[in-house]
């Protein structure tokens, strides 16, 4: 049973954090924790503080030694920005939900309405973690890229291009084709349908609940794929470049550091000059002249001075009170989309498109009930610059609404 209190615990992870990460980083390298590995961090840093690790359920038991627990790995992760890269076989266990869920979905849309805003739900949720994963991988393999080129561990030349290889062949690439929208099994283009049939039906689906459901998940999708695209560039445009360059530069110093140490054996091969000196003159022989040349084109020329007629913008104001009257006194109205065209057309011809969902804000008033027509759910609708494809509704007064 969990006894702690939240304060205590939070308390104790700012208080004991160094040794914590100590902690944390042991489990890193070797998955688990032994036993005297507790002992000496515990000593190392002077803390008896060894009941409070268990009270608070920071480690666990696994068989004869300890792990952390996994709530507070993730957060360790979280603080540290140190992910554990994920195979892109793992990453795409959340493109197999998501896909199933989005099938259910399209398949279910006109049955239960409890199941499809459940499943709704955990798409919504299978999408998050998906993006948390595709983040958290992203960093991992960044980080890890910047230290392989930094050679902090001190590899070898030939260990550092198998491990280059390695990222590129095993993690990198398959990555950016999970993530790539010219490949169309990606789940980034599954993501995409998934945003274009909610965008759909979080207009013209009857139930205002599973209405306002698709419209979260559209809202987020708009968010996740504005972040999905960020990490493809990052792929593509850093961690690609920067893992082909190590790649490249270890093949060279491993070929110049060979013919170094085994200089007998290429006596016959005349090393190619390293260094080649020239001399040039940092600017134009002729550059006096040029610069005179330049300059007496303007002795001569005479002064323009140009004045910009700078025109008023009328700026058009929305008066909703008076629009709003103009509806009800025309209600029931089958087509609300075009008779807001039609009315706005009255007061200006030459109309936005701002200006024209300006007027179509009306149909969120709580004054009126939305029907759609089921014969012929959508219109067309054109101006000068677009043509608009928008669902057929009809608008009347709901009953019991006072003015």
């Amino acid at each position: 049973m969990f006894k702690s209190e939240p304060k205590t615990i939070l308390q104790f992870l700012a208080t004991h954090f160094d040794l914590l990460r100590q902690l944390f980083d042991i489990q890193v390298k070797n998955e688990v924790i032994l036993k005297h590995q507790v002992y000496d961090t515990l000593n190392e840093f002077g803390s008896d503080v060894e009941n409070q690790l268990f009270e608070h359920k920071l480690l666990v038991e696994q068989n004869d030694d300890f792990v952390i627990n996994e709530p507070y790995f993730v957060l360790f992760e979280f603080i540290l920005q140190q992910f554990k890269p994920l195979l892109p076989e793992e990453i795409e266990k959340f493109g197999q939900s998501i896909r199933t869920l989005f099938l259910h979905i399209k398949e279910g849309i006109h049955q239960d309405k409890n199941i499809l805003l459940d499943r709704v739900e955990a798409l919504a949720n299978e999408i998050k973690k998906f993006t948390i994963a595709v983040t958290n991988n992203t960093v991992s393999l960044l980080n890890e890229s910047r230290e392989l080129k930094a050679n902090t561990g001190k590899i070898e030349y030939q260990e550092k291009i198998q491990k280059a290889r390695y990222l590129i062949d095993y993690y990198i690439i398959p990555l950016n084709t999970i993530l790539d929208i010219n490949h169309s099994q990606s789940i980034f283009n599954e993501l995409l349908n998934v945003s274009q049939f909610s965008n759909n039906k979080r207009f013209d689906y009857a139930d205002e609940g599973i209405r306002r459901q698709f419209e979260k998940l559209y809202n987020l999708l708009r968010q996740v794929i504005k972040d999905i695209s960020q990490q493809s560039v990052i792929l593509s445009n850093e961690l690609l470049p920067l893992i082909d360059r190590i790649k490249t530069e270890s093949e060279y110093l491993q070929g110049f550091h060979l013919y170094l140490t085994n200089g007998n054996c290429y006596k016959s091969i005349k090393p190619p000059k390293l260094f080649n000196t020239t001399r040039d003159n940092l600017y134009n022989l002729y550059i006096y002249e040029n610069t005179k040349e330049y300059f007496d084109q303007f002795k001569n020329e005479e002064e323009v001075f140009v004045e910009e007629e700078k025109g008023m913008i009328e700026q058009w104001i929305f008066n909703k009170s008076e629009y709003k009257s103009e509806l009800n006194s025309k209600l029931p109205v089958d087509d609300f989309f075009s008779w807001c065209k039609s009315a706005i057309s009255k007061e200006n011809e030459a109309f936005t498109l701002d200006n024209y969902f300006m007027v179509t804000s009306l149909i969120f008033e709580k004054d009126y009930a939305i029907h759609l027509d089921q014969e012929n759910p959508k219109i067309y609708l054109k101006t000068d610059r677009e043509e608009l494809i928008m669902p057929k509704l009809k608008i009347t007064k709901k009953e019991n609404v006072s003015e």
